[in-house]
């Protein structure tokens, strides 16, 4: 096992250039009109091409919660669910569109923070913090310990340009999840996140799965981005993963899943309990969302001559998705 080498401190570096591969660590800084040819894109192109969300996941033996906030350039929006484990289905949630360039900011890298704001609907996002007011549900909480190091992916994007991404480890979870007049402490949880940053194609789509303990966690991609972000933490170690298969039926996404990698490093069954769903068209742009949330059964090893590591029901997401933005 080849340890990856540490992150860049910005994206792109001071010639310019993409500065490809994955890495161990956080930029601290991505900011692509200091790209350089032949990636560089004018100003109006990066207008409409320039994509970033920031998710971020928290999960209980009771709850699943899925936060993100979306920039796509010229319009943005926000989403949030719980999903009771117990009961198998939604206990509250929230979908809004925004309005281009006041209701959402952004963090331009995975440290800063990232807020939306709109008709009294409130979600602030960092690497190590999220609060959460809508009606009916609020969310506050805090992560982050000593651990595994984050995954920084930058690769080229067919029809776009580049695109970069910031995955967390598992980290120790804390604070207080309100769904109506029912209060539950997320003390010994566990939660992750997403921060993604490119110049994608208007055309984008992907399958993903995302699940994590304080010691175990993977995040598998399969479409536009290829394997650049596929990664497994283990035992505090952060190891880099082929290309990711995924074995579902689109039409029916609550049926199992088979997801495995060509390395021969990860092997997975997941078991649907319930899903968040969205479908949008807005004439100009559409989307097809199914996100699945359940749990992951199977095995993952460090190297290929490593022994396997049995995973038995670890929480987490598979998501299918299509966009043209």
């Amino acid at each position: 096992m080849t340890p990856l080498p540490a992150a860049p401190l910005t994206v792109p570096g001071p010639d310019g250039q993409p500065v490809f591969g994955r890495f161990a660590g956080a930029a601290t800084h991505v900011d692509w009109s200091r790209l350089g040819a032949p990636y560089a894109r004018g100003r109006w192109w990066r207008r409409f091409h320039h994509k970033r969300w920031h998710y971020t996941a928290l999960a209980t033996e009771q709850f699943f919660c899925g936060i993100a906030i979306v920039d796509v350039g010229w319009t943005n929006t926000a989403f949030a669910y719980v999903f009771d484990r117990s009961r198998r289905a939604l206990a509250a949630g929230f979908s809004r569109d925004g309005l281009p360039g006041l209701t959402a900011r952004l963090a331009d890298h995975a440290g800063g923070g990232s807020r939306f704001r709109f008709a009294g609907k409130r979600i602030e996002m960092s690497a190590s913090k999220l609060s959460l007011r809508c009606e009916g549900l609020e969310i506050d909480a805090a992560f982050g310990a000593p651990g595994a190091p984050l995954l920084l992916a930058v690769g080229p994007v067919q029809g776009g340009a580049v695109h970069a991404t910031q995955k967390s480890s598992g980290l120790a979870l804390t604070g207080m999840l309100r769904v109506g007049a029912q209060a539950c402490s997320l003390a010994g949880g566990v939660a992750s996140f997403d921060y993604s940053n490119g110049l994608l194609a208007r055309e984008t789509a992907w399958r993903w799965a995302s699940a994590h303990s304080l010691a175990l966690g993977f995040n598998l991609q399969a479409g536009y981005f290829g394997a650049h972000e596929n990664a497994l933490w283990l035992d505090g170690q952060l190891i880099g993963l082929g290309a990711a298969t995924f074995v579902f039926d689109a039409a029916d996404p609550m049926a199992p899943w088979h997801v495995f990698t060509d390395d021969g490093l990860l092997d997975l069954h997941f078991t649907p309990e319930g899903c968040r769903r969205e479908d949008k068209n807005l004439l100009v742009a559409a989307s097809r969302y199914v996100q699945p949330i359940g749990s992951f059964s199977g095995w993952v090893r460090a190297s290929a001559a490593a022994p396997r590591r049995v995973v038995t029901r670890l929480p987490g997401v598979t998501e299918d998705h299509a966009s043209r933005w």
